[in-house]
């Protein structure tokens, strides 16, 4: 099979031909349809993680299921899937044997397209017990992304800890991840205030739903009044919730300022140090949160979700491994305009279109019937 693999550090990719994998007892073989680019892939290149090199890269693919290892139940060949990051965990620590929600963080388990091998390829092995069968109204295109970034930002909202009708702030609305964060935090019943610095990304927050959407670059201290006008006024008023999605310096610090008092902020955003004035939670009792990806459960909801409301998420869609190399080209200079989301096998991903397509049109004439 074709696969787009690194095999050093800081050096491009290569695309060449492997041996197609056969899964283990407790693993799926599937035949991707899509897959896609994420910061995180950006990360692995430079050497961030302990990946495992030659590695094949992506850890946000969708496909279908081409074998089925000897101990799994409950699938099917041919079922449409979203790929799972996650791989290999024990079962027997706490993370494991914890709430739903915590079963990601096993210290023993390995990421695909981080540590181990992705979707960047024709097929790909993954762990049957975090896979997700998409439902009918979610196509390929859509399933990559949120493969990582979906489960990454919806857990962040869920993290938040909060009920329908009160308000959440996410900095970096109109990144990758925020875009569709909105979408998500709208569909949960939310009121959602966008902060981001560009002109481009304060259109398409409030073009995704933002309830109202503030410019970062007029600094702190108008901000934070913005938002206090937009919740109600009053000094210790703010979002009930923030999510800080953007690495610049000041952003986490910016999302607790924002935060009401005994409000909470939620860290998603990964730079070197986050650095937050201790004046802006400590004395305000800001609860900061870290927060990483959702369990299989929680990709679940959010996946029902997906299907049930629909979701726009901006992309530039590319077909064939071969311009993987391109892809990345323009991420490394900005160009890259959204998620870059590549067609590894245009049969199926036009197939599923079109059944979501047909999905999408019956509901509708239903509803109108009804």
């Amino acid at each position: 099979m074709q696969a787009i693999r690194l095999h050093e550090f800081h050096k491009p990719y290569s695309l060449e031909s492997i041996p197609v994998p056969h899964p283990g007892p407790d693993e799926l073989l599937v035949k991707i349809a899509t897959a896609s680019y994420c910061h995180t892939d950006s990360m692995v290149l430079s050497g961030s993680f302990p990946s495992k090199l030659p590695l094949t890269a992506s850890h946000e693919g969708a496909g279908v299921i081409a074998e089925i290892g000897s101990g799994v139940s409950g699938f099917s060949e041919g079922q449409r899937v979203m790929c799972p990051i996650m791989a290999g965990r024990c079962g027997e620590c706490t993370s494991c044997r914890g709430p739903d929600d915590r079963k990601h963080y096993c210290p023993k388990e390995n990421h695909r397209g981080v540590t181990i091998d992705g979707a960047f390829a024709e097929y790909q092995l993954v762990d049957a017990q975090e896979t997700n069968v998409l439902p009918d109204g979610v196509d390929f295109e859509t399933a990559a992304p949120l493969a990582c970034a979906g489960r990454t930002i919806w857990r962040a909202i869920k993290t938040a800890g909060l009920e329908p009708g009160q308000w959440i702030a996410l900095v970096g609305s109109g990144g990758g991840l925020g875009h569709i964060g909105i979408q998500f935090a709208k569909q949960l019943g939310l009121k959602v205030i966008g902060v981001d610095a560009k002109d481009g990304a304060l259109a398409l927050s409030k073009e995704v739903g933002a309830d109202i959407v503030v410019d970062a670059r007029l600094g702190k201290e108008e901000v934070v009044k913005k938002v206090q006008e937009v919740v109600g006024g009053g000094e210790g008023v703010g979002a009930d919730a923030s999510i800080a999605l953007a690495d610049v310096e000041d952003a986490a610090a910016l999302a607790c300022a924002i935060t009401k008092m005994h409000g909470v902020m939620v860290q998603v955003a990964q730079p070197e140090k986050v650095c937050i004035p201790f004046q802006e939670f400590v004395f305000r009792n800001v609860q900061v949160r870290g927060s990483l990806l959702c369990s299989k459960g929680e990709a679940d909801e959010m996946l029902t979700s997906v299907a049930k409301n629909g979701l726009k998420i901006k992309m530039e869609k590319t077909a064939g491994l071969d311009k993987v190399k391109g892809l990345v080209e323009k991420v490394h200079k900005g160009e890259l305009s959204g998620k870059g989301v590549v067609i590894v096998d245009e049969e199926l991903a036009t197939s599923a279109r079109k059944q979501v397509q047909y999905c999408q049109s019956s509901f509708s004439n239903h509803e109108h019937a009804a």
